[in-house]
């Protein structure tokens, strides 16, 4: 058996991995707000979804799954972004 901290720095190397992996981000086609600068970026991935603000990337991210964000965008587009 592994002591509790050799698991422990796997756990956060993979964490790592998630963190630094880069992401095709894609610019959300809907600004709101008076200078159109109100924008999500999200990132599309197989099992995951990541969002995060185009104006403060560097921020943090939220990661959702996949089916959920698709969830949450054909209730946006039913209720005319309303949600």
């Amino acid at each position: 058996m592994r002591p509790p901290h050799a698991q422990c720095g796997r756990a956060l190397g993979a964490l790592r991995f998630a963190v630094t992996t880069p992401y095709a981000w894609k610019k959300s086609s809907y600004s709101g707000g008076g200078e159109g600068n109100a924008c999500v970026e999200v990132a599309p991935r197989r099992t995951r979804t990541a969002i995060r603000d185009s104006k403060a990337p560097s921020h943090g991210t939220l990661t959702v799954p996949a089916p959920v964000f698709a969830a949450f965008v054909d209730a946006l587009k039913r209720s005319g972004g309303l949600v």
